[in-house]
């Protein structure tokens, strides 16, 4: 997959430096979810309830790096079987396999932005969140780089 098939239309790397970062881990199915906008996490999950300004996703396939971050312009809670942002085929696919929960909080942002130079993957990828600022996202070259930034 080329990482720039999308960089022409991507919005400018401009966020604040010291802003706060929730980096997680994505696979296919939810990347895809965050290039339209959301990414939702069981509300039990310490994340839901963390302060930041941004989420940063590191991707399991096919690069297996930190590669994108983007702005969150609203937390929504959504139950099962009640609208929101999420529909049944996304509830499926992004929470079924990993949580029974009925109640996720539903992460919306802005327009994914592509870090200039991805964090690659020389550990056994993220787990859980990891928090950071922007700029460490930056100056990482690595996510091993990165773990000693950020607070896990």
């Amino acid at each position: 997959m080329d990482l720039d098939q999308f960089a022409a239309d991507a919005p400018d790397d401009d966020a604040p430096g010291d802003a706060r970062v929730c980096v997680v881990a994505t696979q296919p199915d939810t990347f895809e979810r965050c290039r339209a906008g959301f990414y939702p996490a069981p509300r039990s999950y310490d994340r839901t309830r963390a302060d930041f300004a941004y989420m940063a996703f590191y991707r399991t396939e096919p690069v297996s790096a930190v590669t994108h971050y983007a702005r969150v312009t609203a937390r929504t809670e959504q139950t099962r079987g009640e609208p929101g942002p999420m529909d049944e085929a996304d509830w499926k696919a992004l929470i079924d396999p990993f949580s029974e929960e009925r109640v996720v909080v539903v992460f919306e942002f802005d327009d994914l932005v592509p870090l200039e130079r991805p964090v690659e993957n020389d550990l056994n990828g993220v787990r859980g969140a990891w928090y950071c600022a922007v700029d460490d996202l930056r100056e990482a070259g690595t996510l091993s780089g990165l773990r000693g930034r950020a607070e896990t």
